[in-house]
């Protein structure tokens, strides 16, 4: 079954898997101070709460993306979502702080099975002038995960506890199995016969989380030794993946083609600069501003609802008009937003919080779905996993960045002691600091996403 160009049923498998792992990762920012007191956690602990998933999830994204180009993005798929549904069912029964990050961890490699390769299946069923449509559709998807995340997960919360989120999981997770056992036909193995860079994919890993560790230690000693070994190791990893006959991430890609290296970089630089945003705001609303569970949801839920209702028309109107031009201007509004985060008060009115939110996510949807259909666009369809795949580990490299940017900024101004009304002052210099230094990456993002060239989807 189709619609004009977009075959049906990898629509819908992509929808369901674009709702659930944004979900997932927005829940916990409405949960945090819950599980601080369940589990009597300091600051920066409890960061890692929601890194740990996002450092799985880059991780093990680009080398899952790799399998499932050598043996078939289905098996990935299902796999992932199997492994996501069962990390679920770990998270809720999680009886103490190990257990709990131990699941979330498992949640990032089950997310990162479903990343790339979701994606990756509808772009490589959709006629290319209607991509950025279909990708307008799974674009607002993924916001409406962003949006029930902290709307859904407050109220759940409230009624039944911060453990009871998890188990929206599980019913979607059964609904995306069964759609694909019984109508998702093919593999779209479209690399097979080749190796797996078993190397390359150690280095990256070891990379990554040695910069994560490197910035909750901050600033002790260990902490720039950390980092500097990550770097170190990252470098090598490029220099390794220049030599490898199959690499890991074809560099060659982001050396010849400039629309796909400035749109990836955009898309790091966007995510770095943002994904902290709910993270801060749930915990000024929270600790600061005295609202429970639900009330802060229903406050957050202003910025992911207006993406939502954009993203498809952004991502539509990126069929006819260049797709650089587009997600500039989001970054422009984005900045905009950022800037104004940053002279938050405690006294700040809700309604004029919530106008900055909803500013922000109309800059989001302005840039996300243009800039996914600029990617897709620029490359051969052998290489869709590939880009996919890179694309989506820049939004997660990008995210886990962001959580280490405010992890350090907490670790340096608050340190590790448990957020109490004693700490409010502190907590709101954190904040403050953190929108700056988005608001300075997110204006350095534009650069990227307006020098990358003209590319119109064939």
């Amino acid at each position: 079954m189709k619609l004009p160009g977009i075959s049906l049923t990898p629509l819908i498998i992509a929808i369901c898997c674009g709702f659930l792992t944004p979900f997932d990762s927005s829940v916990v920012n409405i949960i945090l101070p819950y599980i601080a007191s369940d589990f009597s956690l300091n600051a920066v602990a409890l960061t890692w709460i929601n890194s740990i998933y996002l450092l799985a999830a880059a991780a093990f994204l680009v080398p899952f993306g790799r399998i499932g180009d050598i043996y078939g993005r289905k098996k990935i798929l299902t796999g992932g979502i199997a492994l996501f549904t069962l990390a679920s069912i770990g998270t809720i029964i999680a009886g103490s702080t190990e257990a709990l990050i131990f699941s979330r961890a498992i949640l990032g490699i089950g997310a990162s099975m479903i990343f790339g390769t979701a994606m990756a299946i509808l772009t490589s069923t959709t006629h290319p002038s209607k991509r950025g449509q279909a990708l307008g559709i799974y674009t607002t998807s993924v916001y409406l995960g962003l949006s029930a995340g902290p709307f859904l997960g407050g109220i759940l919360t409230k009624t039944f506890g911060w453990r009871s989120v998890f188990f929206v999981n599980i019913p979607i997770g059964i609904l995306i199995l069964s759609l694909i056992f019984l109508f998702l036909k093919g593999e779209w193995a479209d690399a097979a016969g080749e190796e797996f860079d078993k190397k390359g994919s150690l280095l990256y890993g070891c990379s990554l989380t040695a910069i994560m560790i490197g910035f909750s230690e901050l600033p002790q000693l260990i902490g720039f030794i950390a980092l500097g070994v990550g770097t170190i190791v990252f470098i090598v990893f490029i220099w390794h993946e220049l030599r490898e006959q199959y690499p890991l991430i074809s560099i060659s890609i982001f050396k010849e083609n400039r629309v796909f290296a400035c749109s990836n970089f955009a898309a790091l630089i966007n995510y770095g600069s943002t994904f902290a945003i709910t993270f801060f705001l749930s915990l000024y609303l929270q600790y600061i501003r005295g609202f429970d569970s639900q009330e802060a949801g229903f406050i957050l839920v202003t910025q992911p609802i207006v993406q939502a209702a954009f993203s498809s028309y952004a991502g539509s109107l990126s069929d006819t008009i260049e797709p650089a031009k587009i997600s500039s201007l989001g970054m422009g509004i984005i900045v905009i937003g950022l800037i104004t985060l940053s002279f938050l008060s405690p006294d700040t009115p809700i309604f004029l919080l919530m106008l900055i939110l909803a500013v922000l996510g109309f800059g989001f949807a302005l840039f996300s779905s243009p800039n996914t259909n600029a990617v897709m666009s620029s490359v051969e369809k052998r290489y869709y996993g590939i880009a996919s795949g890179t694309l989506g580990t820049m939004r997660l490299l990008g995210q886990m960045f962001s959580m280490g940017i405010a992890m350090m900024i907490i670790a340096v101004i608050i340190g590790k002691v448990e957020i109490t009304l004693e700490v409010s002052d502190k907590l709101m210099s954190a904040m403050s600091t953190g929108f700056v230094i988005f608001s300075v990456m997110c204006a350095i993002g534009i650069l990227f996403s307006m020098v990358r060239g003209d590319i119109r989807p064939e």
